[in-house]
């Protein structure tokens, strides 16, 4: 990728751009969700040392990603997408991403098992800092501030202090990613991602269920998978076995950041978004006159699209003509996020629309943003029921309507806190309290996050004609 020091008005040779857009052009439309700067030099001086750093990710990489999803969009393959609701700087560890990027990997590996079919691992990651707000200010006795937006944005503390929007922090989170991004880096490809240690972890899981559990049976049917691989000389420390392809993405909410680290490549003309492999837009940014569409529509990046029940077909035949004009495979994925009552009732419209379009897209679940509830003590949480109830529905509905249930996005954590009610954690509403740790939406904890692979692992096999456990 060629490092530009600007962002000039250009042609561009990118599938998804014209000769009237550049990664400015975004600024001449409405922008949802930024964060108002009180001193424009500021901003622009933050700006332009970003738009001097290294890509974070380079185009190869993105192509790469995109084959991936080309295949996945043809019922190829599924998509895991997984991670924290907000990265933030205090919570920054070797340990939190080892933890997240381990349990992906356990999911991983029982899904491609359930399935049949390769799982594209896409981790929340390196870039998922910036969050929507329902209001621009928050007040407390009386006292108004600007709303947290993320630590990329301004800090959580209640005061004035705290609260300023400071165009700083995104230089702060661009290095943060770069180490979050060089740690990925390492446990995809030294060994930390050994399909044997995957399993053995899978098995301490397993460990915790009632004997004879259909969790057991398939940890088992794995277990006799990989005995018979070494018992036929297949070399299982291979890198075949020892290494995988991990991606990021994010939200793209924050345009003066995805600008200044949009890059066009040397090679294609193409412009990329380096700050991550692929980026979505959210339910609350998606207008089709918006900042968010007009900047993603020019990049060569996969793309993704959030979408409720508020969405028409009508609505989502404009976003995609939007997003991916020339209908490319695998350049977008439409995220559902309805919850199960709603799905049932609105996806098979849309599902139909897509397909009397000729449409190449990627369908995935996000089963946790439509199932938020707030309990009588004032803890934000999801029931994992209702979250498997939604992604039930998401299977049945595609079952229904001859197309692929392509993969599955979720708001999830390595580690055991209780945030999330359910789940062979049994977490319970007075229990949330103990390890209550977000600083944003309640996450799965490692336990219910592989509880949820292994019951879309027994749905993929039942699609793909494998007898049930």
């Amino acid at each position: 990728l060629s490092m530009v020091a600007s962002v000039p008005r250009t042609e561009t040779t990118s599938s998804a751009a014209s000769d009237d857009w550049s990664p400015d052009s975004w600024t001449k439309a409405i922008a949802k969700q930024m964060p108002v700067y009180e001193d424009p030099e500021e901003l622009a001086a933050a700006v332009r040392e970003m738009e001097r750093v290294a890509p974070l990710v380079f185009a190869g990489e993105v192509r790469s990603l995109h084959e991936k999803l080309a295949r996945v969009s043809q019922g190829q393959g599924f998509v895991l997408m997984g991670g924290d609701c907000a990265e933030s700087f205090k919570e920054f560890h070797v340990n939190h991403i080892r933890d997240t990027f381990r349990v992906i990997m356990q999911m991983a590996l029982v899904m491609t098992f359930g399935s049949a079919m390769p799982v594209v691992k896409i981790g929340r990651m390196a870039g998922q800092f910036a969050k929507p707000r329902s209001e621009p200010n928050e007040v407390i006795d009386g006292v108004s501030l600007p709303s947290y937006r993320g630590d990329n944005v301004n800090r959580e503390e209640f005061t004035p202090e705290a609260r300023r929007n400071d165009p700083n922090l995104m230089v702060k989170a661009y290095y943060q990613s770069a180490q979050t991004l060089n740690i990925l880096r390492a446990f995809s490809t030294g060994g930390f991602a050994d399909i044997s240690r995957l399993h053995a972890w899978n098995l301490d899981f397993v460990e915790d269920t009632a004997e004879g559990s259909r969790y057991r049976k398939l940890a088992s049917k794995v277990d006799e998978s990989l005995r018979f691989m070494k018992a036929i000389g297949i070399d299982t420390s291979s890198p075949e076995f020892t290494s995988v392809d991990f991606y990021t993405a994010h939200e793209c909410l924050l345009l003066p950041y995805e600008q200044a680290l949009t890059r066009q490549d040397s090679t294609t003309g193409k412009w990329y978004d380096c700050s991550s492999h692929m980026l979505w837009v959210g339910e609350r940014t998606r207008d089709l006159d918006g900042a968010h569409l007009e900047f993603t529509r020019g990049i060569g990046n996969p793309l993704g699209v959030k979408v409720s029940d508020k969405c028409t077909p009508d609505e989502l035949i404009r976003i995609i003509n939007t997003m991916n004009p020339q209908n490319i495979p695998g350049k977008l994925s439409i995220i559902v996020r309805m919850g199960a009552e709603k799905l049932r009732k609105n996806l098979p419209e849309l599902i139909r629309a897509v397909q009397r379009e000729g449409k190449a897209v990627v369908w995935i679940s996000d089963p946790v943003h439509g199932n938020t509830r707030k309990t009588e003590n004032g803890y934000k949480t999801r029931d994992f029921e209702n979250v498997r109830a939604e992604l039930r529905a998401f299977f049945d509905v595609h079952d229904e309507m001859g197309s692929h249930p392509g993969g599955v996005h979720i708001e999830m954590t390595g580690e055991d806190v209780t945030e999330c009610t359910g789940g062979v954690s049994s977490v319970t509403d007075e229990s949330l309290k103990e390890r209550y740790n977000t600083a944003c939406d309640p996450r799965l904890n490692g336990s219910q996050a592989l509880e949820l692979a292994f019951l879309i692992a027994e749905r993929m096999r039942l699609r793909t004609g494998l007898p049930p456990l």
